[in-house]
């Protein structure tokens, strides 16, 4: 770890100084109506219902505090961030509004060669790789660490696993930031190894090669997930001995799925006890998430026509959520309340099938009664939140002024 003086993980010590701005910044009066209306809002033939757990998580208000700080902190000095804070395009157009500079991402971490000892560096939510804590220590500036005690979690559980000669199977994103954050803890030992799936389906080749049924064998396998596993993975090697972990954000029954199907797998193959000395799972998906999703299967208890989930096209956690609703309700995943447009009723919205913006018209009924579901992913901040419950009143007509 880098010297005392040059990292920092609990903040300045400056919450009151930044917490008005933060207040005016993020805070929003609507969202604050509906909870205290039990999350339901009816103005004339609009019902608004408000999952119970949405927006921002500790874990994401933590790491904007701490960027507010840092500006507080050392107001003449330059200040990086190592990517995004957070995945919320508004929160980091403030952030550059305050004079900080987002690192560009290279082959291998982040770019650092303007970086000098004399600036500060913050590290983002997701945390960094171990390439990128080492090249900052070297150069010796300030480090700001907001990683999320989740995502800590899970690092400390890959960590065990490699030391142990385990291979962490990672459901999750190869190439979101905290998976490859999560993958690189197991360079700290020198036959550290790892393999990312993305969902059940990739599960199943793992599973299948287990099986000694996937078809091409190992040079196909190693060509398929080459991208997604340590540079030394030999799946003749390392399946052998398993340890499951996953993405904080990923659907957590999916996570759940595959540490049970991948279990399965090893004892038809080698027998139970071979899975009991060699395979390992745990549940590493973050309270927060696991909040959001299961307070949207309740509100899906509900008679809703349209659900609207607000958040990040880029946010796992989000695109988590709109999946969840899609299976019960139409579903539309919108980056931020100026995805809706109330004179043309139509809607600005990630496509859930291929990941594309597309605008749809028609998007909720014109005509009666409607019931809008809302949520909204663990980076969004409330006043985004109360934005778009504003512009869905105006879609059918109704006067903001006539709920206040």
């Amino acid at each position: 770890m880098a010297p005392e003086s040059t990292y920092f993980r609990k903040g300045f010590g400056l919450k009151t100084e930044v917490q008005d701005t933060l207040t005016a910044d993020y805070d929003g009066q609507l969202v604050d109506l509906l909870r205290a209306r039990d999350h339901q809002l009816v103005a004339g033939p609009v019902t608004i219902r408000l999952a119970k757990e949405f927006g921002f998580c500790y874990g994401v208000e933590r790491a904007v505090e701490y960027a507010y700080q840092t500006r507080a902190k050392f107001p003449e000095r330059r200040i990086y961030l190592a990517g995004e804070i957070i995945h919320n395009p508004h929160v980091n157009a403030k952030l550059k509004e305050m004079g900080i500079v987002f690192l560009a991402p290279s082959d291998k971490g982040f770019d650092y060669t303007g970086v000098q000892p004399e600036d500060v560096v913050i590290l983002p939510a997701f945390g960094v790789t171990i390439h990128d804590f080492q090249t900052l220590r070297a150069i010796g500036c300030v480090m700001v660490d907001t990683t999320c005690g989740s995502v800590l979690n899970v690092w400390k559980r890959v960590e065990v696993y490699a030391k142990d000669g385990f291979t962490s199977l990672i459901h999750g994103k190869y190439y979101h930031e905290e998976t490859r954050a999560t993958a690189s803890q197991v360079e700290k030992f020198p036959n550290g190894t790892y393999l990312v799936v993305r969902d059940m389906a990739q599960a199943e080749d793992v599973i299948a090669y287990i099986e000694g049924r996937f078809g091409g064998g190992r040079d196909a396998f190693l060509a398929r997930y080459a991208h997604a596993a340590s540079p030394h993975f030999d799946p003749d090697v390392h399946l052998k001995r398993i340890g499951v972990a996953n993405q904080t954000t990923m659907l957590a029954r999916e996570s759940l799925a595959i540490g049970e199907v991948v279990g399965q797998a090893m004892a038809r193959t080698h027998g139970e006890s071979h899975r009991a000395e060699h395979f390992r799972t745990f549940d590493t998906i973050c309270s927060a998430t696991q909040d959001r999703q299961d307070a949207v299967n309740a509100l899906l208890l509900e008679p809703i026509d349209v659900m609207l989930v607000v958040g990040g096209y880029n946010s796992s956690n989000t695109i988590s959520l709109a999946a969840l609703c899609a299976e019960k309700v139409r579903t539309f995943h919108l980056e931020d309340a100026a995805g809706l447009d109330p004179a043309a009723g139509t809607v600005r919205h990630r496509d859930l099938a291929t990941g594309e913006e597309v605008v749809t018209a028609g998007w909720m009924p014109m005509e009666g009664p409607v019931r809008v579901g809302l949520t909204a992913g663990a980076s969004t901040p409330n006043n985004k939140i109360g934005e778009t419950v504003a512009r869905v009143l105006a879609t059918r007509g109704v006067d903001l002024a006539s709920v206040a």
